[in-house]
């Protein structure tokens, strides 16, 4: 759930790597050695490099557990270090245990796909539109997304509001679209589904998903993060300060704002475990996750990448299925790679990109994916490329450090660039994402490019 209200320390290791239980090839166990080592380093230089205030890991291939860990703090402030077992909030990856409970419902006939809001919510006004679950599930529905109306929402979110208070706040805002016209990503969707599910069931979300769910697959550390209860190795959230030296704490939020779109804590291990048997079975049928891992479609039959709670994609030519969740203070990571029976999960307390670059990194290193090679340029080459760019969606700086060019977006930390040749740039922790620059000194604009999706973004003037 993107509930971040601003698109806003030595690493001290601790938890233990769980060893998988068989007698792996020697050459298999070598793999395994080089990914453990790997992933510590790319944790703890995210923690030494003040990204972020503890982070945690796990990398299972094949159904063993190669990583299991966690870095740097919990808690900051009683110096409570991150483990394989700290419980993190995880935001929007919620919404695949919430989709799953709608997918169950429908199993047992409760609901259809197709079936309007109204059916389950009589006094919703969809103003003349025709909503139905499915467009609630995969972000379709055009319904005004609360966690973007600005400072109407912002005035409220560390109130302690019943769901129809919170229904109450979007419901007559104007459609952004008909249903199923486009793909906007939607956490009022999300929210209605969590008021059909306990319309459905007669209980709360929460102990809906803990009796169907966590109970039974023995999510033991899963939980409707609620602020009152005492949950044990809770992790505290943070937000870097803006010299990215330091953190301070995160905006407070109530947890009843998140509900069925972002509400749950979980951890690395516990995630894994859902994702296993999701995956297999166990949580809803195999019919039921297909239609959760197929990509809709759009009016006009244009497809988008996102299922119901899953989005799909592909990493390098490897097929995934994931989510990711940013919500005050937090950061998740939750990656299925299906076709190499590999699962990663990274879980970061603190509001930046940092776990989005962990798992990028880990996963490339665990399929075997090899990084671009460093084509050497000038340094005096770099010059043109420096300057302020920006779009609507915010600006990103461009700037020379140590003879290497480097960037920031916002408020979020820099990170270098490496050149591949023909001034075409990746990001050195992703390069998938590319940075072309126009010709012209200073360069006029750059386009961005990550898979199909590419972007202008032009020269700010001063």
């Amino acid at each position: 759930m993107r509930l971040m209200r601003h698109a806003s320390v030595i690493a001290l290791l601790a938890g233990a790597l769980v060893l998988p239980a068989f007698a792996p090839s020697a050459a298999g166990a070598q793999d395994a050695r080089a990914i453990v080592r790997y992933a510590d380093s790319v944790a703890n230089a995210a923690v030494a490099e003040h990204r972020t205030a503890g982070v945690s890991v796990a990398v299972v291939k094949n159904g063993k557990p190669i990583v299991l860990k966690g870095y740097g703090f919990a808690d900051l402030e009683n110096d409570v270090p991150a483990t394989a077992q700290t419980v993190y909030r995880i935001g929007s990856v919620t919404k695949q245990f919430t989709s799953a409970a709608i997918m169950r419902l429908m199993e047992q006939g409760r609901l259809t796909l197709d079936d309007t809001i109204q059916k389950f919510l009589p006094g919703y006004p969809a103003q003349g539109n025709r909503v139905t679950v499915r467009h609630l599930l995969n972000h379709t529905s055009g319904i005004r997304n609360y966690t973007s109306m600005g400072p109407r929402w912002e005035r409220v979110m560390r109130l302690d509001l019943a769901p129809d208070t919170m229904v109450a706040l979007f419901a007559n805002e104007p459609f952004d679209f008909k249903p199923g016209d486009a793909y906007r990503y939607n956490n009022s969707g999300y929210f209605l589904l969590g008021a059909i599910i306990e319309k459905l069931s007669g209980k709360s979300y929460g102990q809906y998903v803990q009796d169907e769910f966590f109970t039974p697959l023995g999510l033991r550390n899963t939980v409707y993060c609620d602020q009152a209860p005492l949950i044990k190795r809770r992790a505290q959230g943070y937000v870097p300060t803006p010299d990215g030296k330091s953190f301070i704490n995160a905006e407070p939020l109530s947890m009843t704002q998140p509900y069925a779109a972002g509400s749950l804590c979980s951890t690395v291990g516990d995630l894994v475990t859902w994702t296993q048997a999701l995956a297999g079975g166990k949580v809803v049928s195999a019919a039921s996750y297909r239609m959760m891992t197929t990509p809709g479609t759009l009016n006009d039959g244009k497809p988008i990448t996102y299922g119901f709670g899953l989005g799909m994609g592909v990493l390098a030519g490897h097929r995934q299925v994931s989510h990711n969740g940013g919500i005050n203070g937090f950061i998740s990571e939750l990656h299925h790679y299906p076709d190499d029976s590999l699962i990663t999960v990274v879980l970061t307390n603190t509001s930046a990109l940092t776990a989005v670059q962990v798992e990028r990194l880990v996963a490339r290193r665990a399929l075997g994916i090899r990084d671009l090679s460093t084509v050497p340029i000038a340094a005096s080459a770099l010059e043109r490329f420096v300057g302020e760019y920006g779009t609507g969606n915010g600006r990103t700086r461009i700037f020379v450090e140590n003879g290497r060019l480097r960037a920031r977006q916002g408020p979020q930390p820099a990170f270098g660039l490496k050149h591949v040749g023909n001034e075409r740039f990746v990001r050195d922790d992703n390069d998938e994402v590319q940075y072309e620059f126009a010709p012209g000194t200073p360069a006029p604009s750059f386009v961005r490019r990550q898979g199909n999706n590419s972007a202008t973004v032009t020269r700010v003037v001063p």
